[in-house]
């Protein structure tokens, strides 16, 4: 748990744009809350290859976002089950089905059906609330600790200097 707070506020302090930290969380939000096997899955981690989104962000968030959605499989299930058995929406159904492409999409699974909706429904608010939230840390919080005498004492170490020495040569730790 403690490595975990750590990473993340390694991310959060880090040179890396917001909205690459943002983006990459949503993308996670998607991929997490759908089984893996999903052929959406595969555009989701084709757009974070090509993309410039924070890895080490789509990692973590992923696995969080997994273990959530079996908390929510059963939201899931009623809201796909919905769409699914929707009168006016029967028809579309039946054509996407009738394509090979859709068929191994497996659309027709009302929890896949149901988390797929519901992340694409949460991608731009959780993008826009991440990604202002992020840049509001970064003024407000982050400037604070910098400020701090113990913070100011830490960074005027041997041992901080050497870190970020050995930090900026030799990558990112």
């Amino acid at each position: 748990m403690i490595k975990l707070l750590a990473k993340t506020l390694r991310i959060l302090n880090s040179e890396t744009d917001p909205y690459q930290i943002s983006l990459a969380l949503c993308l996670a939000m998607v991929a997490g809350f759908s089984p893996l096997m999903s052929l959406h899955n595969v555009v989701v981690f084709f757009l974070v290859f090509v993309l410039r989104v924070n890895l080490s962000t789509f990692l973590l968030s992923w696995a969080l976002f997994s273990g959530l959605a079996y908390l929510l499989d059963p939201l899931f299930h009623v809201t796909g089950l919905a769409i699914l058995t929707a009168g006016p929406l029967e028809g579309l159904w039946t054509a996407l089905y009738n394509m090979p492409l859709f068929r191994i999409e497996r659309f027709n699974n009302s929890v896949l059906m149901g988390s797929l909706l519901i992340s694409l429904v949460l991608f731009l608010p959780l993008y826009l609330v991440t990604n202002r939230a992020i840049i509001r840390y970064r003024q407000s919080v982050l400037v604070w600790v910098r400020s701090t005498r113990v913070m100011q004492m830490i960074q005027l170490s041997k041992f901080y200097q050497a870190y970020t020495s050995f930090k900026t040569i030799g990558g990112d730790v």
